[in-house]
């Protein structure tokens, strides 16, 4: 989860660029982009929507997958985002909407075939996006979003047996306590997670959705992504009352004790729903 104090949110330009550098830079959202695209089984789609689609990368996937007269909504709160996304990513076949995901209704009619979320279902009132999903849906129509492992408290093997050493973000713990006098939370009674696998179900059950499969996988990538994600102001560590500056500091110093090339895992819960098909 993001700071709460953090120091420019996604509808700030500085986050914008920062991130969209990123997803040029680093394979993260582009494969799991092309990931939930292909699962959403876009083949004969004539209109889809990306969900909080941000600068466009998971449009991007969709794109490649939809045919040539498909249509494409990517929908996002943050004009930001999108004002980059437009400059980045010109197709005629998509549509820039900015508007909280809460609202999709209002802006997608309905009847498209597939909506797809990439890594920001938690950041929504669950239920209502939920149900907007379950609104803007054919009969049979697929909705397909992933979760952050820590908020669906689910771990991918990977993620424990490929590690060499300390992850970025116990370093940078480490670092700020060293050089900040940075003391951590103390421990609380573990919490349920956000986005449990049973609690999707329920949420999507109560929006008229059925759950066709839901699986964990594993994200690969290396010590060098991972401190560029955590460069992006929205992403930046630790909690508590650092400056921008500061942040980039304990980053800096605590990226330094890594391995550059060194493994990294990241967690998701993918999840593939549908609106059921109208009885006969």
């Amino acid at each position: 989860m993001a700071p709460l104090d953090a120091l420019l949110g996604w509808d700030e330009d500085t986050t914008a660029e920062a991130y969209a550098a990123f997803t040029r830079d680093f394979p993260m959202y582009a494969a799991t982009s092309r990931d939930l695209a292909r699962r959403a089984e876009l083949t004969d789609g004539r209109l889809v929507v990306d969900l909080c689609g941000g600068a466009g990368a998971t449009a991007e996937a969709i794109l490649e997958l939809v045919p040539i007269d498909a249509q494409v909504v990517s929908l996002d709160a943050a004009a930001a985002m999108q004002r980059v996304g437009r400059r980045t990513l010109a197709d005629p076949r998509l549509t820039w909407v900015t508007a909280p995901a809460e609202d999709l209704a209002d802006h997608v009619p309905g009847a498209a075939d597939a909506v797809v979320c990439n890594s920001a279902i938690w950041k929504t009132d669950v239920p209502r996006v939920f149900a907007a999903v379950h609104q803007v849906l054919r009969p049979g129509g697929r909705f397909v979003f992933n979760v952050g492992g820590g908020f669906a408290g689910i771990r991918h093997p990977d993620e424990t047996s490929l590690r060499t050493g300390p992850s970025l973000n116990t370093l940078i713990r480490q670092v700020a306590a060293r050089d900040y006098g940075y003391a951590p939370p103390p421990p609380a009674v573990e919490a349920a997670p956000k986005l449990s696998v049973d609690t999707i179900a329920e949420h999507l059950s109560v929006a008229g959705l059925t759950v066709l499969d839901t699986e964990v996988v594993a994200q690969h990538s290396t010590m060098a992504e991972k401190k560029a994600w955590l460069s992006i102001p929205v992403f930046a560590r630790p909690d508590g009352e650092f400056t921008h500056a500061q942040r980039t500091d304990i980053l800096d110093k605590a990226y330094s004790l890594t391995t550059p090339d060194a493994p990294t895992v990241t967690s998701w819960l993918v999840v593939v729903a549908q609106r059921p098909r109208e009885q006969r």
